[in-house]
């Protein structure tokens, strides 16, 4: 085993040991800059909780050692049946002491255990799933994302990246970018930027009666995104689920359906939201 000055395992060994080759194709590019690894876990709120991390994604496990070195336990979810095999075999004191679980599936359909915080180098093809799926839990995660979904992520409302992306992810957590990633960090490189996200969970300071409604609703009103508040609710019904879009806008805010969906903050499309529910 091949480790660096601090005995953290060198990632480009790892990639050795385990015979195998990043495929773009199957969305596998693996982080294999040192800095970058270690830097990641890091990023965890200072008071997160860090007795059991979840890792989606383990790949060859340049993260899932650092995680070990940080975690009380830590489960990793990865998808390629020989990747697990590996990380079994490569961290088997772990996993027999344990303090590693390997679960082998599709991380959108096995089921997540309770974590504490999740640390995680997503396949960029499903971020935005895996994403919804960890952020209802309410716990702290630091995941990687390609840079256009991270700022899109943590877009402020006015912004052109602003959209359902951030006032979904913006409902659960506060969201910010905390490092971007150049495409050089990874094996094979990306055809794209990275960047680093940091989600700290909060309620947020509204109500929400129906989130999933709340959430459709969102979503139905960005298809509309260059209209009026007032005509894109009269035009997304056949999304958002209203039976009756003139009746919720004679009864909504005027100073709200004269904006754009782009310009209402999260608070306001509750707002709109609980309102519409009333019609459907």
């Amino acid at each position: 085993m091949t480790t660096d000055a601090t005995g953290r395992r060198d990632p480009d060994g790892l990639i050795r040991r385990a015979g195998v080759r990043g495929d773009p194709d199957r969305d596998q590019h693996f982080l294999v800059d040192d800095r970058v690894l270690d830097r990641v876990p890091t990023y965890l709120p200072d008071d997160a909780d860090t007795g059991h991390l979840l890792e989606v994604g383990g790949g060859t496990g340049a993260l899932t050692d650092r995680l070990l070195a940080v975690g009380e336990r830590v489960t990793v979810v990865e998808r390629d049946p020989s990747l697990a095999a590996f990380l079994r075999e490569e961290f088997a004191s772990a996993v027999d002491a344990g303090r590693l679980t390997i679960v082998e599936g599709d991380a959108l359909a096995v089921d997540l255990p309770d974590f504490t915080a999740s640390v995680s180098n997503l396949p960029y093809g499903i971020s935005s799933e895996i994403a919804f799926r960890l952020l209802p839990r309410g716990r702290p995660l630091v995941l990687m994302f390609q840079l256009e979904f991270a700022e899109r992520m943590a877009a402020a409302a006015g912004t052109s990246e602003y959209g359902r992306l951030s006032v979904g992810a913006q409902h659960y957590a506060d969201v910010e970018i905390v490092e971007r990633v150049p495409r050089e960090a990874f094996d094979p490189a990306p055809a794209v930027q990275s960047a680093v996200v940091r989600t700290t969970p909060r309620e947020p300071d509204y109500a929400v009666d129906d989130e999933a409604f709340f959430l459709d609703f969102v979503k139905a009103l960005f298809t509309q995104r260059r209209k009026t508040v007032r005509n894109a609710i009269r035009n997304t019904t056949h999304i958002s689920g209203v039976a009756d879009g003139a009746a919720v806008v004679e009864a909504a805010p005027e100073d709200l359906l004269s904006k754009r969906p782009g310009d209402l903050l999260p608070r306001e499309f509750a707002e709109l939201a609980d309102l519409a529910a009333e019609y459907r």
